[in-house]
């Protein structure tokens, strides 16, 4: 008979365990976030050509995520039949293209660290949208650490460093940046809480949802090059720019690549962990955007970083109650997990 495993044996596996799922969130989401900044805002070729067509950055990542969704599913054996309307899995996909066009959009007048730590305010509209939507009630506590939030990324955006100029960056204009991320935050609260509702009034396999939800966005998104003139241009520029495309392929994989892991963790550890990992990866980011692209951090902006880092730490580590309910977390590339 197998001896049973004693305790030391159990927390080496766990800790074993938790190293393999930290090095994969932080590895595959801090490469993808930098190369957002590099494709949209880093010139390619001799004549400093920068690329302009984010819905074509939207299409790659979700046909590249569609794809390997099928396979998952093919290979459990699991139905791909759509369990709720098929407008309803549109409406996800209108929001998430929209969510990730400005997203990508912002990057050409904002530096990827005001843009990672804007997207830490996206609590606030996902609050706003929880409520008209699930008729969701909100604690106090919730409340004070949106507006937390919400000071140290207006601190952040509102006081930058006048010497932000480099050679891969432009000027920034705050206005049509802070624009740009407004709707990316409010399209994203949209997204993960109707995404919630449909998980919550459907039994529905999430790897079902990210198929149908992609493959929507996939057809949009096409759509959307085609009238726009912007499909043939973009295939035009990646042909003269091979490095170009060899960043969209390595963006689009490690964008799906992330799922694994994510969905790994939360069932492993659970969303709290999850998101302490994924505020520690935002942090990361921020750091080596600042490093590689030789972004400077005003004294402000550091006050501003610290405060919207140190919120959501000191909400973890202060909780005593465990959750009830598994939340739905919107990832970067646009798919959803509980």
């Amino acid at each position: 008979m197998a001896e049973e495993p004693t305790v030391a044996e159990d927390s080496w596996s766990r800790l074993w365990r938790c190293i393999f799922a930290v090095t994969g969130i932080m590895t595959t989401l801090v490469i993808y976030g930098v190369l957002q900044e590099k494709i949209m805002r880093v010139p390619y070729g001799a004549n400093k050509e920068t690329f302009q067509y984010s819905l074509f950055l939207v299409f790659c990542n979700r046909i590249t995520t569609s794809a390997v969704s099928a396979a998952v599913l093919l290979a459990s054996n699991k139905s791909m039949d759509p369990i709720a309307p098929l407008y309803k899995y549109c409406l996800i996909s209108v929001s998430n293209i929209l969510t990730t066009t400005c997203q990508y959009e912002a990057l050409k007048y904002v530096s990827f660290p005001v843009q990672t730590l804007a997207k830490c305010a996206k609590m606030i509209p996902v609050m706003a949208w929880g409520t008209l939507i699930m008729r969701k009630k909100y604690r106090g506590p919730d409340y004070l650490l949106a507006f937390l939030v919400t000071v140290g990324c207006a601190i952040f955006i509102l006081y930058p460093d006048g010497s932000d100029i480099t050679p891969y960056s432009r000027r920034e204009n705050t206005v049509w940046g802070v624009s740009l991320m407004i709707g990316y935050l409010g399209f994203d609260g949209f997204t993960s809480t109707f995404q919630d509702k449909l998980f919550k009034g459907y039994d529905m396999e999430i790897h079902n949802q990210i198929f149908y939800t992609t493959s929507c966005s996939c057809f949009l998104s096409f759509i959307g090059l085609v009238v726009q003139g912007h499909l043939v241009l973009a295939i035009d520029f990646i042909y003269r720019h091979h490095d170009c495309l060899w960043d969209i392929a390595l963006l689009s994989t490690v964008a799906t690549t992330s799922q694994f892991f994510i969905s790994y963790t939360i069932r492993t550890f659970g969303a709290l962990t999850f998101a302490t990992i994924m505020t520690t990866r935002q942090l990361v980011s921020i750091l080596l955007s600042c490093l590689w692209f030789g972004h400077p951090l005003s004294y402000e902006q550091m006050l501003g970083a610290v405060i919207v880092f140190s919120a959501p730490y000191a909400k973890s580590f202060l909780r005593k109650q465990p959750q009830k309910a598994l939340p739905l977390i919107q990832t970067d590339n646009g798919a959803a997990v509980k």
